[in-house]
C-alpha cells in the first residue's frame, strides 16, 4: 500500500452518528479535566527509550549574526523583528500516549495485529500498515475505574495485579457499567506521585492491569482502554515465558488500542466515574504511536 492510497478506517462503534451524538451529551457540569503529563526536556520514560529534547533551532541572535531571514534585508526589517523555533526529539510513546497496532510483534516472523509481518511492512521511515496515521479520534463515554478508592487505599503497592475482581469492585463501588465501545481507564494512585519516578516505584512502581482484568476488559465490550501507568499492565509478568502478555493480548489478538500515563487524578478527587472522554492522536505516517492530550468533561 503505497502513501497515496493509504486510508484511514472508518469510523465504528461509538464514531457512528447516532452513538457520537449520544455520548456528547453526557456532561452535565461542563468541568473539563486535563488527563495528560505533561511533557519537557528530559521527562520520564519509558527504560530503553530515548531522552525527550526540546532544543531551540532558531533565535533572533543567530538569525542577526548569520544574517539569514528576516535579518537578511536589513531595510526590509526595519522593526528587526525575530522568531526563535526548536527542535523536539525523542520516542512517540513519551508521556501520556496511545499505542498503534504496530507497536507490537510476535513470533518468529515478528507479526503484529491481523497477521502482518514486520518484514513485508517496516520500511526504513516505519511501517507503512497499521501505524499512527490511522488511529482514530477518540470521543466516547469514559469510565474511571478506581482501583485504590475501591479497595480503601491512596495508591496501590508495587506488582499489584489488578485482575478481573478488583475491576467489578471498582464499578460496583463507583455505580457504573461498562458498555460495549466505552473507553476504561483503570486508576493505581501512581500519578499522584509524577514526575518523581523515585517515588512512584517505591510506592506502586509496577503495579497494573492483569490478564484476567484485561480479558475482562474485553469482555464488557472496552473499545479503548488507558491507566496511569507506564506499562499499563502489571509487572513483572506472572506468565512465564511471557514479559508483557496484556500488551500481546490487547493489541497483537484483539486490536485494542493502550494509552499510558493518563492522570486520572482529578477525576478520582472529584468521584468523577463516567464522562466524555476526549483525545486526538496525531496522525504521524510510519509511527507506532502517538502522544496525546485526553481530556474528560464532565
Amino acid at each position: 500500500m503505497t502513501s497515496q492510497t493509504r486510508q484511514t478506517r472508518p469510523p465504528h462503534g461509538p464514531y457512528a452518528p447516532d452513538g457520537l451524538l449520544h455520548h456528547l451529551g453526557l456532561p452535565a457540569r461542563g468541568a473539563v479535566y486535563d488527563l495528560s503529563s505533561g511533557w519537557w526536556r528530559h521527562m520520564p520514560t519509558f527504560d530503553g527509550y530515548p531522552r525527550f529534547e526540546v532544543v531551540t533551532y532558531n533565535s533572533p541572535h543567530g538569525e542577526r549574526v548569520s544574517e539569514r531571514f528576516p535579518f537578511d534585508e536589513p531595510e526590509e526589517n526595519q522593526v528587526q523583528m525575530g522568531y526563535v523555533s526548536e527542535l523536539m526529539s525523542g520516542s512517540l510513546h513519551t508521556g501520556t500516549h496511545i499505542d498503534a497496532l504496530c507497536h507490537v510483534t510476535c513470533g518468529a516472523y515478528d507479526e503484529w495485529h491481523g497477521g502482518v509481518r514486520a518484514g513485508d511492512a517496516l520500511g526504513d521511515h516505519g511501517a507503512e500498515r497499521d501505524d499512527a496515521a490511522q488511529l482514530a479520534p477518540v470521543v466516547g463515554r469514559g469510565v474511571l475505574l478506581d482501583i485504590p478508592a475501591a479497595l480503601g487505599t491512596d495508591v496501590l503497592p508495587p506488582h499489584f495485579a489488578v485482575g478481573e475482581e478488583h475491576l467489578r469492585q471498582a464499578a460496583d463501588a463507583a455505580g457504573v457499567v461498562v458498555h460495549d465501545g466505552d473507553i476504561v481507564l483503570v486508576r493505581t494512585g501512581q500519578m499522584r506521585f509524577w514526575p518523581d519516578m523515585e517515588r512512584i516505584r517505591e510506592r506502586s512502581g509496577g503495579s497494573g492491569v492483569g490478564l484476567d482484568g484485561a480479558r475482562w476488559l474485553v469482555a464488557q465490550g472496552a473499545r479503548y482502554v488507558g491507566a496511569d501507568t507506564m506499562s499499563f499492565e502489571v509487572r513483572p509478568s506472572a506468565v512465564p515465558g511471557n514479559q508483557l502478555p496484556v500488551h500481546l493480548y490487547l493489541l497483537h489478538e484483539q486490536g485494542i488500542h493502550i494509552m499510558e500515563w493518563v492522570d486520572c487524578e482529578g477525576l478520582a478527587a472529584d468521584g468523577i466515574a463516567a464522562f466524555l472522554f476526549v483525545a486526538l492522536p496525531l496522525t504521524i505516517r510510519g509511527g507506532t504511536g502517538s502522544p496525546i492530550r485526553p481530556i474528560a468533561v464532565a
